[in-house]
């Protein structure tokens, strides 16, 4: 008996379980911020001040992040891999844009966190490229 070849992207692709766990753990995170503000904010590396006002930033920040898992998890779950691509490409942006927030307010001194989302940053490129190669369904 012969086999089919995998012609299209999905659940048998690196590419497709390297988007989900970044799509759900941005989930997580989001809804992290949500309930626990100040540990979120902790994790993130600028910790909140502990007044509503500052609270509401950490709210408007799990939104993000859960909206942002949400729209990349659509398309995965579809198997509409250039669409897939191309919101999760834009996304890199996110981890890019708060790693040089975090140097910005912390200086170069605070590794850890300049390293999360660094790495993060690198991770989603990497991905990225894995994606526009993938092979769509259509």
């Amino acid at each position: 008996m012969k086999t089919q070849p995998i012609d299209f992207w999905g659940p048998r692709s690196a590419s497709y379980w390297l988007t989900a766990i970044a799509a759900v753990g941005i989930i997580i995170l989001g809804i992290r911020f949500m309930l626990a503000p100040n540990a979120g904010a902790e994790g993130f590396g600028i910790p909140l001040a502990h007044n509503k006002e500052a609270m509401a930033y950490g709210w408007i920040k799990g939104i993000r992040d859960i909206f942002s898992g949400i729209v990349v998890l659509a398309f995965l779950i579809q198997r509409q891999s250039r669409a897939t691509s191309f919101a999760f490409g834009a996304a890199i942006i996110i981890p890019v844009s708060d790693c040089l927030t975090v140097l910005a307010v912390n200086g170069a001194q605070d590794v850890t966190h300049l390293l999360i989302h660094g790495l993060t940053s690198v991770y989603m490129i990497i991905t990225t490229i894995f994606l526009f190669r993938a092979k769509s369904k259509n």
